[in-house]
């Protein structure tokens, strides 16, 4: 019997599987740059949302190009292993080495742009991601996923299994120390100091590419697991241990996020926080990449849980304390959770993981302080240059016309964003009524009302005898008082309030008729009922017939 050629087929099997293990995660890794475009896009403001889609397309496009020819020989370089040109290397390690590299590179680039949204020239931001993929990040993983460096003085290795603190940590600082340099957007604190909320322009964006980016860490941290290791006979065997365990406390952390910082939300501002939930889903995930092959399944509970609950804590100190405007809260999200989760390690890990808690923190927090160091130094020296040439934020003027023109030329919504545009695709709107001209006059009967009252003054019109209608969703402010809203559990007035503009062309009918109609079927009694107008039409054409003036109508 030969079990030697058995034992070859098994091998070849086992690495091909991990091979494809690979390749497939590192392809769920990639399209988290579809949660982050979403999640950033959700909370700017629209006028800001080409910007930021353009930014993240950027990230990967130059990232991995800069990565490709700098970023994985500095790595290698800086790891002991001297300066390797991908291209000069074996093509069979282009998947399993540098394609899954990239793709960690680069989701530490992208998280930087949420952080100095709205303001930061797109020049400016795609310089810094070049020098990132190529300098700044390949550091980090160079003195420390070598192995060499905190093991080599400390005697204990430093534990960042899948980017807990490499990846998310850097990209949080980078994006903190990035947004300080900036300054605030316009408008964001008053002369006194006090904050001025800025909402986001969508939620269902912003929750959307949150559960997106949650899918994609499975690649992230089970990805980092191969199927098969070898053990220490030299046989290839089933990780299914270690696997399992990932798994778990990557769904464990991520759950326990989510919770613990909607419950610090609800206790500071009596309501469980939309944003919040989904910023905390993802503090979670952050807090346990760095140790989900070694923490205990209730270690994983408790950093998840922690992770959420200092989002909203953090956030406010960040926003109130140091007064920078971390647009996408990048940092309490990645910066503060995976410095959280790496600390963490010694006190949370499985049983027998561990051999010394004090060394194993030591070697933690002397990994966290180099990558923090490096990492503030370098964005600060990057975009304090930037911004000493005048090259690192927009004008006023661009920053109030929105980043979508000024960058890039274009409008995210031309339906609605400018006010000579109407969604019908003219200013005014001709309806007919089907009747005969009356005096051969035509009148203009328009009314800003509640949109809940809209089917009944449908129904008033048509009663009347003036069925033929056009409605615009708008927003307006008039005598209704201001209501308080809230944009990651902070209260801010909102004085613009949702109406629908009612449009409605009359010849044959009265406009006194027509107005009589409409204020039966708005009136409420409450202020915010709103207004009808009344203006002549000078002129109406049929564009079918060519038809003019009441005959048109």
């Amino acid at each position: 019997m030969e079990p030697t050629i058995l034992q070859a087929d098994t091998e070849m099997l086992a690495g091909a599987l991990n091979y494809t293990w690979i390749l497939v995660v590192s392809f769920l890794i990639f399209f988290m740059h579809a949660g982050f475009a979403m999640l950033e896009a959700g909370q700017v403001r629209s006028k800001n949302v080409a910007n930021q889609l353009t930014k993240n397309l950027l990230t990967w496009s130059v990232g991995v190009m800069a990565f490709f020819l700098v970023g994985a020989g500095v790595s290698s370089l800086v790891g002991g292993g001297g300066f390797t040109w991908v291209a000069g290397t074996d093509p069979a390690s282009w998947a399993d080495g540098w394609l899954y590299g990239a793709v960690f590179a680069m989701t530490a680039a992208t998280i930087v742009s949420g952080a100095v949204a709205g303001r930061a020239k797109l020049r400016a931001y795609v310089t810094y991601t070049l020098l990132l993929a190529a300098v700044i990040y390949p550091v980090v993983t160079g003195i420390t996923w070598s192995g060499a460096y905190v093991s080599q003085f400390l005697g204990t290795g430093f534990q960042d299994f899948a980017g807990g603190m490499i990846v998310h940590g850097m990209g949080g600082i980078a994006g903190l120390t990035a947004a300080w340099v900036l300054g605030p957007r316009m408008d964001r604190y008053n002369s006194d100091g006090s904050v001025n909320v800025i909402p986001g322009h969508s939620m269902t964006f912003a929750v959307l590419g949150t559960l997106v980016l949650a899918f994609g860490w499975y690649g992230f941290n089970v990805g980092t697991a191969s199927i098969f290791v070898e053990n220490s006979a030299g046989e290839m065997v089933f990780n299914g241990a270690v696997l399992g365990r990932v798994a778990l406390t990557t769904t464990l952390a991520m759950a326990m996020g989510a919770i613990g910082s909607g419950a610090v939300a609800l206790l500071k501002t009596g309501k469980v926080d939309t944003l919040y939930v989904a910023n905390g889903l993802l503090a979670g995930l952050v807090g346990i990449t760095a140790i989900p092959n070694v923490a205990a399944w209730w270690g994983a509970i408790v950093v998840g849980f922690l992770a959420g609950a200092q989002l909203p804590i953090v956030f406010s100190f960040v926003e109130e304390r140091l007064k920078i405007d971390d647009v996408c809260a990048v940092f309490p999200v990645h910066g503060s959770a995976g410095v959280l989760g790496t600390l963490l390690f010694p006190f949370v890990a499985a049983p027998g993981v561990v051999d010394n808690v004090v060394n194993a923190f030591i070697a933690q927090l002397a990994g966290v302080v180099a990558i923090t160091v490096w990492t503030v130094v370098t964005t600060a020296l990057v975009f304090g240059a930037l911004k000493a040439a005048g090259q690192a934020r927009v004008s006023e003027e661009h920053e109030r016309d929105g980043l979508d023109v000024s960058e890039h030329g274009v409008d995210t919504y031309p339906e609605f964003g400018q006010p000579d545009i109407a969604t019908d695709g003219g200013d005014e709107v001709i309806r007919a009524d089907g009747g005969e001209p009356n005096d051969g006059q035509i009148k203009m009967v328009t009314a800003i009302v509640r949109p809940d009252r809209l089917g009944a003054i449908k129904q008033s019109l048509a009663e009347a005898g003036a069925p033929s209608l056009t409605v615009t969703n708008v927003s307006g402010r008039g005598s209704q008082p201001a209501k308080k809203g809230q944009w990651r559990g902070e209260e801010y007035t909102v004085d613009l309030h949702q109406k629908v503009k009612i449009e409605c062309v009359v010849a044959d009918i009265p406009a006194q008729e027509v107005v009589d109609a409409i204020r039966e079927g708005a009136e409420t009694g409450e202020p915010g009922d709103g207004k009808i107008f009344v203006m002549p039409v000078e002129g109406a054409t049929q564009i079918r017939t060519g038809k003019t003036g009441p005959d048109a109508v």
